[in-house]
């Protein structure tokens, strides 16, 4: 991708509308223009021109501020695409990616090496960031084939001099575009001028000079310009390590100050991550979103997921309902959302046996729960060491897979299932005068219980007991000053209704523990 168009198509990856524009990206106190659409320049707009003058000559031009936020994650979704070509990826800055396609490629150029340069740009065209592609055996050399038209194209192995050699000097510069008459002494330009002022007009001819001579005379910036152009590297390739996180970032065009526009524009960024997701086989487990607010506030969430997920509707619930919770104070200006990767659960498919639950559509499940719910709240409960029944904790909900065969059910055989109340429900419970006054009964056999009215009506436990059957004694932590002892019943009562009540020996208060189904 030319650096000179890259504002542009950062800008046009999160505002495909515009594609079938005249578009121009503008930036500074004066809006001068720095990139402009294949549209805008066959009217004849050029980058350096204000968008005033650009307006006179095209009426229906569409102008957009640069967004160095946009920018950055084009260039991250670029780094992603060469990843997943080889692993040894350099960041070239501004729409610039360099890869070591050694031991991946065929070693002739060739269709081989063709091919997979059109694989590139088919990968680049999905993403919205449309390039070229070249492949050579320096960077110098790649990035001069890739700035030719009909790309991808493919210099032939140790021919990166011959090719280089009638080239034009301001190729062996990233911005060849720059005016060499604007160059300082000791930056790179300043030695294109003093190469221009010796009569030197392409690479061959400064590959031609003694190496010694140029040496003496300009440095070791100019020892490494006769070697480039000679076709060795002597920069070599410094991959990057591979990055932590996903990240989506714009700059709005105007403060947002309501939550529906908001969430019209970060559907398309929330897509868009999730794309990049899909792209590597990976889940967000963590969400972070970061919003700037007027005039410099900074509104920040972070949401964890009970489970990777990718699916976009389901992120995009999520931030709407932590939002509608927690919403902003003032008018949004730019938004990052950040994506913590994590590899999504894998089902294992079977021929014979019932279909296994889809590891996507069960983490959307959950993480919509873990909104509507809250933290702490979903997952699968687990037993603590301890004797009290409600030592729990939840551990991430990961069923096990279907049988291989399709089981057929068994009959049941009347087994009960309780139902605990969480937190317990205090109750009043009368017991029996002469149980009360026997020292060798440590907890009389309740005969009543009667709700207290403070309690939450939902559940209701009241009337007189048929049946009792206990008590099962339970004593935990007895080295503490407030040891658990506590006296568990099973109790049926007149109506019907079977459940558990136990006694707090410590306050001498009854509480109802769960109701039998």
């Amino acid at each position: 991708m030319k650096a000179a168009l890259f504002p542009l198509a950062a800008y046009l990856r999160g505002a495909p509308e515009l594609a079938r524009e005249a578009v121009v990206v503008h930036e500074g106190p004066s809006a001068r223009i720095v990139a402009a659409s294949r549209l805008a320049r066959r009217a004849g707009v050029r980058p350096g021109l204000t968008v005033a003058q650009a307006r006179n000559i095209e009426s229906g031009l569409v102008s957009r501020t640069r967004d160095p936020e946009r920018e950055h994650t084009a260039q991250e979704v670029l780094l992603e695409i060469a990843d997943a070509f080889s692993p040894r990826v350099e960041d070239g800055g501004e729409g610039m990616v360099y890869l070591d396609l050694a031991g991946i490629s065929p070693a002739s150029a060739g269709n081989g090496e063709h091919s997979l340069g059109q694989s590139i740009m088919r990968d680049m065209d999905a993403a919205g960031l449309p390039g070229r592609v070249g492949i050579a055996g320096s960077k110098l050399a790649a990035r001069a084939a890739a700035a030719l038209p009909r790309s991808p194209n493919v210099v032939a192995p140790r021919g990166e001099a011959r090719f280089l050699a009638p080239l034009p000097l301001k190729s062996l510069f990233e911005d060849g575009n720059r005016d060499p008459d604007s160059a300082q002494d000791g930056d790179d330009f300043g030695v294109l001028h003093t190469l221009k002022l010796w009569g030197l007009r392409t690479v061959g001819d400064l590959a031609g000079l003694p190496a010694a001579e140029v040496h003496s005379r300009l440095g070791e910036r100019g020892t490494a310009l006769h070697s480039a152009a000679r076709g060795f590297d002597p920069e070599p390739l410094t991959p990057r390590p591979p990055p932590p996180t996903f990240r989506e970032s714009q700059t709005f065009e105007w403060p947002i100050d309501n939550l529906e526009p908001f969430l019209f524009v970060a559907r398309g960024a929330v897509s868009r991550l999730a794309d990049r997701l899909d792209a590597r086989g990976m889940g967000c487990r963590r969400l972070e979103l970061s919003l700037k607010v007027e005039p410099e506030g900074l509104h920040e969430l972070a949401i964890e997921l009970p489970a990777p997920t990718r699916e976009a509707r389901t992120l995009l619930s999520l931030i709407r309902l932590h939002l509608e919770a927690e919403p902003p104070r003032a008018p949004i200006t730019s938004m990052q959302l950040l994506a913590h990767p994590d590899v999504p659960r894998q089902a294992q498919l079977s021929l014979l046996g019932p279909a296994a639950l889809s590891p996507d559509r069960l983490a959307a499940v959950t993480a919509r729960l873990l909104a509507l719910l809250g933290p702490n709240r979903v997952g699968s409960p687990r037993t603590r060491n301890g004797h009290l029944p409600e030592r729990f904790h939840l551990a991430d909900y990961d069923p096990p897979p279907p049988p291989r065969i399709r089981l057929e059910p068994r009959p049941g055989r009347g087994m009960l299932a309780v139902r605990t109340l969480r937190p317990p429900v205090e109750v009043e419970v009368l017991t029996a005068e002469s149980e009360e006054t026997d020292r060798a009964t440590p907890c009389p056999a309740p005969r009543q219980i009667n709700p207290l009215p403070t309690e939450d009506r939902h559940v209701r436990i009241e009337g007189a007991v048929r049946t009792a059957a206990g008590p099962w004694e339970i004593e935990e932590g007895w080295w503490r000053e407030a040891p658990a002892l506590r006296d568990y019943w099973d109790v049926e009562l007149r109506s019907g209704a079977v459940c558990r009540i136990y006694r707090d020996r410590t306050s001498e208060r009854w509480f109802a523990d769960g109701v039998y189904d």
